[in-house]
């Protein structure tokens, strides 16, 4: 197990891992027709119509709107809990969040003012970045969980150390998870915080996107000791209205709703209006699900021809791609497929050391921007 510890000293804000990316971006962007941009996973397909059109005419612009969500959109929440996971669960206890990336960033700090005597933050050793920071940002420790497969998957819950769990806030989990695809097994997460006494947030933004049987979700395994946490940003296509919830455990979920209260975090009122239609809503999920399904298909068929071989995540929409030898790195790959097909992509180790030996695709641009890439990389020779 790897961790950072805490310091005392000034906190010194390390780069932000994607600005990283800027030299490789200019690099593949040099190239006529332009960048095709596969690094970050930005939507770049429509949202729902009518989630559009709920933003213009909600007539809550006026008022300052509820920091836990309107009615309406807790029990739209609700009912897309009922209908996807077979869970019922009372809307009072769902509470909005201003894009799920902002509750990750910040609840550390705030479940550390309650339990001062716990100042560790455990998550998967590959992983989405923020999972780390919250600790850093909260001035605690962040532990990194050794993956349960050597491509980085999952999380090897007997390598926790005694020390580690005795000190730990939360537990993080991501399932489908960003990088990897991969899946957890929700129900073990639940039972070791249940052990342990350690809350365990598992956050399943990608679960609409689950390849390997049905979506899934940690609250069913029950609600006691965990919170799942959802988005509109890549089920509805709808990153830039910064919408999403979490919900179960009533006693973490009411804590944090507070302080999230006095904190001035609110959904803004329009949003949450678009995010209650959104939700209501399966068919567009659908229809983008057979999106990203092609493209998935379509990348890995060809990086397989030009002698990358990928297997298809068990989830989400990223393929996560092993560097042949003939690189030393996922750095080095990355700048290559900048330099000749002006394909950007996410080297492994922007997600942590064990990701090093991989590059992360993000197969959020349309068929022909992908098309693009293949040939510039067949005309190099690749194919």
């Amino acid at each position: 197990m790897t961790g950072t510890g805490v310091t005392g000293g000034p906190f010194r804000l390390p780069p932000y891992p994607y600005d990283r990316l800027n030299g490789l971006r200019a690099l593949a962007d040099s190239l006529p027709g332009g960048v095709v941009d596969c690094s970050v996973g930005t939507p770049c397909d429509a949202p729902p119509p009518a989630s559009v059109r709920a933003l213009a005419v909600s007539g809550t612009e006026r008022g300052y709107p509820t920091s836990a969500g309107s009615p309406a959109f807790r029990r739209s929440a609700a009912d897309w809990i009922r209908r996807r996971f077979e869970v019922t669960v009372d809307a009072g206890a769902i509470a909005a969040c201003v894009g799920t990336k902002e509750l990750v960033a910040s609840s550390a700090q705030y479940l550390h003012r309650r339990s001062p005597d716990r100042d560790t933050v455990l998550y998967p050793a590959v992983s989405y970045p923020t999972y780390a920071m919250s600790a850093q940002l909260a001035g605690c420790r962040a532990v990194a969980v050794p993956p349960a497969w050597s491509d980085g998957r999952g999380m090897d819950l007997a390598a926790i150390e005694p020390a580690d769990a005795a000190r730990a806030l939360v537990l993080w989990a991501n399932s489908p998870g960003n990088p990897t695809g991969g899946l957890c097994d929700l129900d073990e997460l639940a039972r070791w915080g249940r052990q342990h006494g350690v809350p365990v947030f598992s956050d399943e933004c990608y679960t609409e996107f689950t390849w390997d049987g049905y979506p899934r979700s940690i609250i069913q395994s029950g609600i006691d000791g965990v919170v799942a946490v959802h988005s509109l940003s890549k089920r509805s296509n709808l990153a830039g209205v910064r919408a999403g919830f979490y919900v179960g455990d009533p006693d973490v979920v009411e804590y944090l709703r507070g302080v999230r209260q006095h904190a001035g975090l609110m959904v803004p009122g329009p949003v949450q209006a678009a995010a209650a239609v959104a939700l209501s809503d399966d068919a567009h999920v659908e229809a983008q699900r057979q999106r990203y399904l092609e493209r998935l298909g379509f990348l890995a068929s060809q990086f397989e021809a030009a002698g990358c071989p990928v297997e298809l995540p068990q989830g989400g929409f990223y393929l996560w791609m092993a560097v042949p030898a003939t690189w030393p790195d996922g750095w080095a790959l990355a700048e290559d497929l900048a330099r000749v097909a002006g394909l950007l992509v996410s080297p492994g180790e922007l997600y942590g050391e064990a990701g090093r030996g991989h590059v992360r695709i993000a197969t959020v641009q349309p068929m022909v921007r992908l098309r693009l890439a293949v040939e510039r990389l067949a005309a190099a020779g690749w194919t």
